[in-house]
Order: structure tokens, then sequence, then C-alpha cells
């Protein structure tokens, strides 16, 4: 009998060799030759028969394999098939053992593979995606296989450690014998068992060397298809910004071929065009990329009122006032030339009694791709993602809605209107006002912890303070109340729900404004429009509102409905551009507002309003006489090098500046902004995931204690048991919302010095 060389006992190789099989009583044991070959084995009498004839056949992945003594063994697969075998020697039974049990470990694994494939991965249609269908197959196949060889390694592995400790123990024996008869025999067995070992050995070194092999071969192939992917990859931003600069030489060559008039039809458009050419796409960065949004028609259109009502405006103002149901208008445009005219009476009296801050150290020009980040996140709540300080800028989210009272100047002339319909001007103006800061502002600003506070103190300089107070995490909502000398109360609850769309991003503001005058017991309410920030994957990222306000009286009935035009390519308007028209509860416009939020709003009378002709859509279009509009609002300019500190206003640089007698949960104690504004960014983020932990702990603690104090496991477990420190949550009869208001005691905690009751959130 001719023994085969030793097999390299890996799954997918053949392993042929002579085996003395068990027929009968009669017969004994018959040679047979025997062929293992993908999880089968399979017998016949003669090589010759291997072509035609076979005369059984077991599967080795139902089989268990026993070894009887030295040379026998039995395969069996449940009863229904057994094979008795025996080979010539204990060496070679090992040979076929080891080859054995890995065919076995493979045909097993590639069982519950063909199970898993065919419940979890229908097969696709092959029309779709030949080439790139092809190419998984092929990198599927290479992870099955190297998946293979890995458990033919831990086969092998175990089969060492079992030889292993049997030739351990035949070498202890070795040593406790005497010298005598049976020290040949102990030898012998010594020898045979250091055989097997050797030959488990040879097989776990091959498999290795084949493993090895492979994982070379197939590595150099991925190494060189991850290269091919990585230049691709360049290659399409490459070509995606390409793209973003011919689409803005597009709009370029557009709006020089076409022919604009020399004014719109709004007056104020008009100026703004003709002056300082703000809405001209010369004026974009070549970097910026554009979103093509559908443009609106106008709902309305405004048209230079009959020359009588001049005449008549200025030869009897009160005679106009009393038929019109409004007062005099003179009065306020004195106002408002009070406002425009920086030598003003008013204007010095609110001369700034402390000398604040200026400027704050300039951005460190740390690059970090924020497609890298962002590409992760599309359709996901940005709230609930943990960001680097490199997006932010060093400010808190109360900070942000503090700067809302930057044109507080404009609730200070609405609370001296006699006439609730020109108020209603004013509070308008002042909800567009508070955009003006978020047109360069790209940056994201920090999410308040849990009972973090801020407080704006203007008392002495501007006759108001305000106090923001983080009331809520999940979902995070922040409250803010304001508190004016001059008649006029401002306070929101806001909550932020945002979602990253791939190309761009989506803020949507929850919540609600009130504004309440104490001299008229006016009360009006109104909620922010949606902030989109585009061009996230490549070009310079710019931002845009859009979406439409209504600005109600809940007193009067007097409505407002602002509606902000979202930019599109084609548009003959100014960018930016923000329409109003302020109605009475009867539904008559008595006065048109119009301008850009990012630079001015100006407003004019309506003396008589009709039916006009019909737009692009088939929608009738009304059409207002009004008088000649008067500037309402100016944004102020940005301070000298804005570029290089986050595009920060005069009064964006101040609130960051620290102040003596703060609560200790006032945002400008906050450790990680405080780093991040003196530039260094790598401790800030280092702090920042520190605070965001501690939070953590602290809800969990709080849950757990909710476990605790009510009867239902899963009531209390979804609760926010937290308790608002100087705001309460009430039912506001007026506007039928409800909102968290001022409670009262901070400002009286402040002067006393105590905090005893602020937590330790920093």
């Amino acid at each position: 009998m001719s023994e085969p060389k030793p097999p390299t006992p890996t799954p997918g190789d053949t392993y042929k060799g002579w085996l003395f099989k068990w027929t009968n009583y009669i017969k004994g044991y018959q040679r047979r030759w025997f062929v293992l070959s993908n999880g089968l084995l399979s017998y016949y009498r003669t090589q010759a028969e291997m072509g035609h004839t076979c005369r059984g056949t077991i599967n080795l992945a139902t089989a268990n394999i026993t070894v009887e003594d030295s040379c026998n063994f039995v395969i069996s697969n449940g009863g229904a098939q057994t094979y008795h075998l025996k080979a010539s020697s204990e060496v070679e039974r090992q040979r076929w053992i080891t080859a054995l049990e890995l065919a076995k470990a493979k045909a097993v694994r590639m069982q519950a593979e063909s199970d898993d494939s065919g419940d979890d991965c229908p097969s696709a249609p092959p029309s779709a995606g030949q080439g790139g269908g092809a190419r998984n197959s092929e990198i599927q196949s290479t992870l099955r296989t190297m998946g293979s060889k890995v458990e033919d390694l831990t086969t092998c592995n175990d089969l060492i450690v079992k030889h292993g400790s049997a030739l351990q123990r035949s070498l202890s024996e070795l040593e406790g014998i005497r010298v005598g008869g049976d020290m040949g025999e102990k030898i012998r067995q010594v020898t045979e068992r250091a055989t097997l070992f050797r030959i488990t050995s040879n097989a776990m070194i091959n498999a290795c060397r084949d493993f090895l092999s492979l994982a070379q071969t197939h590595s150099k192939r991925w190494q060189k298809s991850l290269t091919t992917e990585r230049d691709q990859r360049i290659r399409l931003e490459e070509t995606l910004e390409q793209l973003a600069k011919q689409h803005n030489h597009l709009e370029r060559a557009f709006r020089g071929a076409t022919v604009l008039p020399s004014s719109f039809s709004n007056p104020a458009l008009g100026n703004k065009g003709g002056g300082s050419g703000k809405g001209d796409a010369s004026d974009e960065d070549d970097d910026n990329e554009f979103f093509d949004a559908m443009e609106d028609p106008a709902e309305f259109i405004t048209v230079p009122a009959d020359p009588k009502y001049h005449r008549r405006s200025n030869s009897n103002l009160s005679g106009f006032s009393s038929e019109t149901g409004i007062d005099d208008q003179s009065v306020n445009f004195d106002e408002l030339s009070m406002a425009s005219n920086p030598e003003s009476p008013q204007t010095l009296e609110l001369e700034p009694v402390r000398q604040r801050r200026t400027h704050i150290p300039d951005k460190p020009n740390y690059y970090l791709n924020l497609w890298s980040i962002m590409k992760n996140c599309i359709g996901k709540e940005l709230s609930k993602i943990p960001m680097p300080v490199n997006f932010n800028e060093p400010l808190s989210m109360l900070q942000r809605l503090s700067e809302d009272l930057e044109y507080y100047e404009l609730l200070d002339k609405g609370a001296k209107c006699q006439s609730s319909l020109e108020q209603m001007c004013y509070v308008a103006a002042f909800t567009v006002s508070s955009y003006s800061t978020t047109v360069h502002r790209t940056g994201k600003p920090f999410n308040p912890l849990l009972g973090e506070t801020f407080e704006l103190d203007r008392l002495r300089e501007c006759g108001y303070r305000s106090l923001c107070e983080q009331v809520s995490h999940h979902p995070p909502a922040a409250a803010h109340h304001a508190l004016s000398e001059k008649g006029w109360t401002l306070r929101q609850e806001i909550s932020l729900a945002s979602k990253f769309r791939g190309k761009y991003l989506s803020i949507m503001p929850l919540g609600s404004i009130q504004c309440l005058f104490d001299k008229s017991n006016n009360h009006y309410s109104w909620k922010k429009v949606t902030t989109t920030v585009h061009n996230i994957i490549v070009g310079k990222l710019w931002i845009d509102q859009s979406g439409e306000i209504d600005v109600v009286n809940h007193k009067t009935g007097d409505r407002c409905h602002l509606k902000f035009a979202p930019y599109s390519y084609f548009s003959r308007d100014v960018p930016r551009k923000v329409t109003g028209v302020v109605t009475d509860k009867d539904g008559k416009a008595h006065y048109v507002l119009s301008g850009t939020w990012d630079e001015k709003m100006e407003f004019s009378r309506v003396m008589q309003s009709s039916k006009g002709e019909n737009g692009t859509e088939g929608k009738q279009r009304t059409v207002y006489q009004t008088l000649k509009a008067k500037e309402i609002w100016k944004k102020n300019p940005l301070p000298e090098g804005a570029e290089t500190r986050y595009f920060f206003s005069t009064l964006a640089l101040t609130l960051n500046e620290f102040e003596e007698g703060v609560a200790p949960t006032d945002s400008r104690r906050r450790p990680d902004q405080r780093m991040m504004e003196d530039g260094r960014w790598d401790e800030a983020n280092a702090e920042k995931q520190r605070l965001e932990e501690k939070q953590r702990t602290v809800r969990r603690e709080r849950e757990r204690e909710a476990v605790k104090a009510v009867c239902s496991p899963e009531e209390g477990a979804h609760q926010d048991n937290h308790q608002a420190l100087w705001f309460e949550k009430i039912d506001d009869p007026v506007s039928g919302e409800t909102l968290h208001i001022y409670k009262g005691g901070y400002w009286e905690a402040k002067e006393q010095g105590s905090w005893d009751i602020c937590p330790d959130i920093f």
C-alpha cells in the first residue's frame, strides 16, 4: 500500500488514500480507496472506480468523528450511515482525523452561511449594477475564503494543544519508568505522539503560509483599489468645485445680460438696488454655490399714491388721520429721523456708562473638513450629535438669543406709539432685525448645559436687562425674559430642531416670542423662520432665511404677515428680500413693509388698495397705493476686523466679556467656551467632552430618582424632572400657548450675592 504524502489539512483541498473499512463479520475489514473533498467523504473499491462508481458518501457537516484506539476510528451521521475505519498506523490515522476535522469545520460553516444568505440576502436583479455587483461578489468571496483560513488556523490550534498535551504526558511517563522491558514500548509511544504533533504542526504551518499568501495578494489589490477610489473622490471634489464656480460665473453673465429696471415697483427695493448694489452677484465670493429656490410670485404690488393724497396729507394731516382712523404719522416720522441722526438728543442720552471691550482674539486657522464629519449625520438630529469646537463660535445659544436685543430701540419707539397699527410696524421691524447678525455667522453656538444661564444687564446704558436659562435638555429649550424701563417686556422660549440633508443644513426654531407693552397693554406674538446653511459639501458656507411670520396683536386683532423670500437663481429681486403687510382685524391693509433682513427695512402708508392683474400662477395680486417709503430700521455696520473674529457685531463682542457678580451658572463662566475664545481649541475640545459626560451622569442620576419617586418605572424613566431655577411653565391665557416665563428672584439674588441655590454644572 502506497501512502500518500502528509496532506495540508485545509478546507477545499482533496485528500485521498487507502483505508480499511468494516464490511461484515464474514469478510471483516476490506481495503477501500477513500476521497475527502468539499466536505464529503466518499469511497471506492479501487482508484479506477472514481470515474463511474461510488460505493458510498457521507456528509461531514452532520457527522460525528470518534477515535477508538491507535488505528481505528468511526464516522457516523446519526445512525443512517456509520463507517468503521482502520488506518495502517497511528500516524496515518491521525492524518485522516486532522483532515476530517478541518473538512467538517468548513462544511458546517458553509452550511450556516448558506442558510443566512437564503434568509437575509435575496438575489438582486442581474440588470442592476452588474459591474458593482461583480466587484462586491468578488470581495465577499475573498472575505469568505480568508474567514475559512482563520477558522482553519483555529482548528489547527486546538489540535496542536490537544496533541501537545498528549506528548507532554508521554514524556512525563517516560521520565518516571524504570529501565527495563517496558522501556521500548514507552519510547515507541512517545515517538508516535511526537510524529502526530509534527504532522499537526506542519498542517498549521501550511495553513498559516496559505493565509499569509492570500492576505498579501489581496492586500496589494485592495491598496490599489483604495488608491483608485481616493483619486476618484479627489477628482469628484475638484469637479464639484469647478461646477460651483461655473454656476457663479453663469449667474454673473445672466445678470449682466439682463436689463434690470431702474427701480422696482417697490420704492424701497429700488433704492436698495440702485444704491449699495448689495444684490449684485459680483459681491459674492467665487467659491459660493447658490441654492436654487422656486421663486414665488409677489403677493402684492405697490405703486405711488395719487397726488391728491400727498396734497391732502401736507395741508391737513389731522383731517386725514380722522378719515383713516389712525394717528398722525408725522410725529413718528420725526422719531424715525431721530433714530437715523447720530447727533439726536435721544442717542446722546444712551451713551454707554461702562467701557466694554471692542475686540476678542482672532480665530485660529485650524483646518477641519466639515464634510468628513457631517456625511455621517445625514437625516439626523444634530443637537444629539457631539461636534468639535472647530465648528463653533465662542458664544452659547443663550447669548445668541440675547443678541435679538441689539436693535432694542425699535421697541422703545414702539412703546411711544399711539396707534397699534403703527406699533405693529416697529414690532415687525424688530422681528426682521434679529436675523441681521446671522448673515455671515456660519459658526455653531455652544449647546447650553441644563441649568445654564446668561444675564445681559444693560439697564444703565440702554434701559433694559435680560435673563436666559436652559430649561430643558431633551428636547433642548431655552427661556428668555427681557424687561425695559421704556415700557416693554420681551419673552421667548425657543427649541431648535435641525436636520442635515447632505447639501444643506436646515435649522427649524420651535416655540414662540411675545412682546408686551405696558402703556397700551398690547400683546404681540410670533414665531421664527427656518435658517438654512448651504454648501456643506463644497464651496463657501452661506446662510439663507426663508419662510413666513405672522405677528399677531392679541388685544386688537391686528396682524402683520411677513414673507422671507428664499434665494433664487433667476430672481430679479434683491437677495434676502422681506415683504410684509400690516392689516387690522377686518383685514384692511394700512402699512406695507419691504427691504432685506440683512440691511434695512422701510415702511409706507397704504392710501388705497385694489385687485390687480393675475400673476404668473393665475393668482390675483393686490395693488397698494402708498405714500413715500420711510426707513424704519437699518443694520449697524460690523466693527473693523470682524472677518477674523467670527463676524461678531459690536454687541456680540461684549457678550462673553467676564463680569463680576454673575451667577455661577452664567455662560461667561463656561470653561470650554472660554478656552475656545482664547484660541486653545484642543483644550476646549477635551473640556467640552468632560462637561457633556458630567451632564449625562447627572441626567442618569435624575432619571433613577424619578423611577424611585413614581409607582411605574416606565413612567418615571421617560420623565425629565428638572425644575427651572428662574422660570416656571404656565399656560398663557392671552395667546393660548404654554411656555416658561420669568418668576423673579434672579436680580435680587445678584444684589445680595446669594447663589446657594445654583447647581454646579461646570
